[in-house]
């Protein structure tokens, strides 16, 4: 399959996974915080921690990925269309404008902190990292 190809079936489906999730949390815990948006970073974060460390991929996320149709189907394609920083992004500002500062600063923060932990989770219990 042509890279190409691999990035765009799996963004179709980690946009549907993305949609689904987000809402089946919105409901469940109310809209008054994007927690969708949160449930979603935060899980496609430990996706992408177990998926590089089956993959076996550098440490250097900056630098040159190895390319494989894995890779673009799951980690481009997938975890791409899954992940948002967009939405993210656009709630944060809401809320700031909102006047609700502190709910956009504990957003942010409780976004990078599990998502970060949530990485490393997912490398490790992949056998990453030590």
């Amino acid at each position: 399959m042509p890279e190409w190809l691999a990035v765009l079936v799996g963004g179709t489906l980690g946009g549907m996974g993305r949609l689904a999730l987000g809402n089946l949390v919105g409901r469940r815990l109310g809209s008054h915080l994007p927690w969708g948006t949160l449930a979603v970073n935060v899980s496609g974060a430990l996706a992408m921690g177990l998926l590089a460390a089956a993959l076996g991929l550098p440490g250097d996320p900056l630098g040159e990925v190895t390319p494989s149709t894995t890779w673009a189907l799951l980690g481009a394609g997938l975890l791409g269309g899954y992940t948002t920083v967009s939405s993210f992004s656009l709630q944060t500002l809401s809320l700031w404008q909102q006047g609700r500062a502190t709910a956009a600063a504990g957003y942010v923060s409780a976004t990078l902190l599990a998502g970060l932990a949530a990485l490393a989770l997912g490398a490790w219990l992949g056998g990453g990292l030590p």
